[in-house]
């Protein structure tokens, strides 16, 4: 394995993500937005529910 310097593996990092792409940005979004719709769901269908007072 070779030595880096502190400096050289935050810009060698910083080219490997460029070259990755939006991949981990998109799965966070659309965890997010699962997640979002989810809740949404539960919060509006709450208020249909039927009372058996």
């Amino acid at each position: 394995m070779e030595y880096n310097p502190s400096a050289a593996w935050l810009t060698e990092a910083a080219r490997a993500a460029e070259q990755q792409g939006a991949g981990n940005l998109l799965r966070v979004v659309l965890i997010v937005m699962v997640v979002g719709c989810v809740l949404t769901a539960w919060f509006l269908l709450r208020g249909y529910r039927q009372k058996d007072d």
